[in-house]
């Protein structure tokens, strides 16, 4: 079964992401996804991209099963190359979030212009319990939360909830549940009763703005995560523990 449903409406594409009951992604939806947006990247009549999850999740994060040593190459590869496609997306982009958004789910909604999410929603990247970071995250947080914020959150992996999220300015606007479609449909409603063209050079712009130093720290997370983390007896011990239910016993190395 597809792990993702995309619906057409006028200028705008939503792409939900379906695999219930978390919306964990494997290989196999992380390869759909990234296919999925490279074709929506191609369609220059697109005024929004709107990215869903399902009810109890937008999206608990990616599989544990492929951070194993033989798929986490794999895995970074096929994440982050559909993260970069969502990041320099050509047209708007609006995550919507209900329920668990954590780990690479969060990265995911990170990835977009815009975040809605339900008062009932939680944040967070826990990947340090497992032994990990997530590179993602590591170079792009300092620049969207702050530094301080940033290494609190990936240092801690602690997680939030919704009020503190939009606090934090991660996400845009935090409503009681049977608001959220509203709110989500009022946004999309400001952003496409204008033209087409120019929201899509306003976007454009936009990315111009941002700080140029990204990919660069992104090169460097990642190399320090295949090159050096996951030579770490530690990060075997976390990814183990969490297979095998039980608490990591760290030894430091």
């Amino acid at each position: 079964a597809s792990a993702l449903a995309l619906a057409r409406s006028g200028r705008v594409a939503t792409l939900t992401l379906d695999r219930p009951p978390l919306n964990i992604l494997d290989l196999a939806a992380l390869g759909e996804l990234h296919e999925a947006l490279a074709a929506l990247e191609a369609d220059d009549s697109l005024q929004a991209l709107v990215l869903r999850g399902g009810e109890r999740a937008f999206s608990a994060g990616v599989s544990v099963q492929d951070h194993t040593p033989d798929r986490i190459d794999a895995m970074l590869e096929s994440f982050h190359a559909g993260l970069a496609i969502l990041y320099d997306f050509p047209a708007p982009t609006v995550a919507v979030i209900r329920g668990h958004c954590l780990g690479g789910g969060m990265e995911l909604a990170a990835a977009c212009d815009l975040r809605l999410c339900t008062a009932g929603s939680r944040f967070g990247q826990p990947e340090i319990e497992l032994g990990c970071y997530p590179p993602w995250a590591a170079a792009s947080y300092p620049e969207l939360l702050g530094p301080a914020v940033a290494a609190e959150l990936l240092l801690t992996g602690r997680i939030f909830d919704a009020a503190e999220a939009e606090r934090l300015g991660f996400v845009q606007r935090a409503v009681p549940e049977p608001e959220l479609d509203a709110a989500v449909a009022d946004l999309v409603g400001r952003i496409t009763g204008h033209s087409a063209a120019v929201t899509r050079l306003t976007v454009r712009a936009l990315r111009a703005g941002r700080g140029t130093g990204f990919a660069a720290a992104l090169a460097e997370s990642e190399r320090i995560y295949k090159e050096e983390l996951t030579r770490t007896h530690d990060m075997r011990e976390g990814l183990t523990a969490f297979l095998e239910k039980r608490k990591p016993e760290w030894s430091h190395r």
